[in-house]
């Protein structure tokens, strides 16, 4: 854990990057939430979490687009899979619902498209079903974060 006095000196140092990258992160989740309000509120919590990975750790292999394109797209198609499953139970949902995150990592990780914040979009989706506009917002939140991540990222640095 770094110092206090540590933690000053870096934010002393770097305080541009730390305004900058917060103010075009805070941007994009702004136009993703207006995107996706009639979903299911924990897919677009799956994008505010890749919104940090971008941002934040834009070095991060899971900051690719690759990785946050395959990801947000396997855990569309897992949770999508796994909300066609009939279920009239809590315990049958919740483990539905389990396994979706599970499959999700477990795919993502075989396809090499690792992006933790996905197997919350798997979760989303299986809890709220397929939609053909949840693909799209889902999807084009994804493609716009890699965009900006593609073209910023020189001008970006890891604030972690």
């Amino acid at each position: 854990m770094k110092s206090i006095h540590s933690m000053i000196e870096e934010l002393r140092l770097h305080w541009k990057n730390y305004l900058y990258q917060s103010i075009i992160a805070t941007c994009t989740v702004f136009f993703v939430i207006l995107l996706l309000r009639s979903l299911n509120m924990v897919i677009a919590a799956s994008i505010g979490a890749s919104t940090f990975i971008v941002f934040a750790m834009p070095h991060n292999i899971t900051a690719k687009p690759r990785n946050i394109i395959g990801g947000h797209l396997v855990g569309f198609l897992i949770g999508s899979l796994f909300a066609l499953i009939p279920l009239n139970s809590i315990i049958l949902s919740t483990i539905n619902y389990a396994l979706a995150v599970g499959c999700s990592i477990f795919i993502m990780v075989i396809i090499d498209t690792e992006h933790p914040p996905a197997s919350g979009t798997a979760l989303g989706v299986a809890m709220s079903g397929f939609s053909v506009f949840g693909v799209i917002a889902i999807i084009g939140s994804a493609v716009v974060l890699s965009l900006i991540h593609y073209f910023f990222k020189r001008h970006l640095r890891d604030l972690t």
